[in-house]
Formats: C-alpha cells, structure tokens, sequence
C-alpha cells in the first residue's frame, strides 16, 4: 500500500507531532511496511482452522470458601509484630 506524503503530514497533525522534511521519507516507508504486513495478516488462509479462544486450555479454578478452624493459634502469630486479641494488630491505614 503506498502511503503519501500528504497522508503522513496529516497523521503527524493528528498525533501532534512536529517532523522534519528528513523524517518524513522514513516515516513513509515505516508506515507501508506496517500497512503491508497488516494486509499479509488480513489475507492469510484461514479455511479449516479451528476455533481458538486462547492459547492454552488454563482456566480458572474456583474453590469454595469454607471456614476452617485452626487449634494452634499461638503458631500462626508467633512471627506477628504485634497481636491483640489471637489477631494480628497492624497500624490502621487511614
């Protein structure tokens, strides 16, 4: 696909940015090679290819929220800074 001049200046306009008249052959030619490669995509052959929602099969695995009950309370808290009441105590954020 052949990308004018004009076609940029105007891109740039809308991007706002400032280019030189040294810019402007490059950005040309960037900008082809990315609407070239578009098109390669756009017309790749895509009979008898299956239905793809992801690259993998991962999903996510939800498990039930259940109280459990734990004996050994002073083991949980044995590393707390400080605790109050068999909790952690922890500065108050607000």
């Amino acid at each position: 696909m052949q990308v004018s001049k004009e076609e940029i200046l105007h891109i740039a306009n809308l991007a706002h940015l400032t280019l030189e008249e040294d810019e402007i052959d490059s950005y040309i030619l960037h900008l082809q090679d990315i609407l070239n490669f578009a098109n390669i995509v756009n017309n790749a052959p895509i009979e008898n290819l299956d239905i793809t929602v992801g690259a993998n099969e991962a999903k996510n695995v939800f498990r039930k929220d259940e109280i459990k009950v734990f004996e050994d309370n002073e083991s949980l808290l044995q590393n707390a800074v400080d605790k109050e009441q068999n909790m952690f105590k922890i500065p108050k954020v607000l």
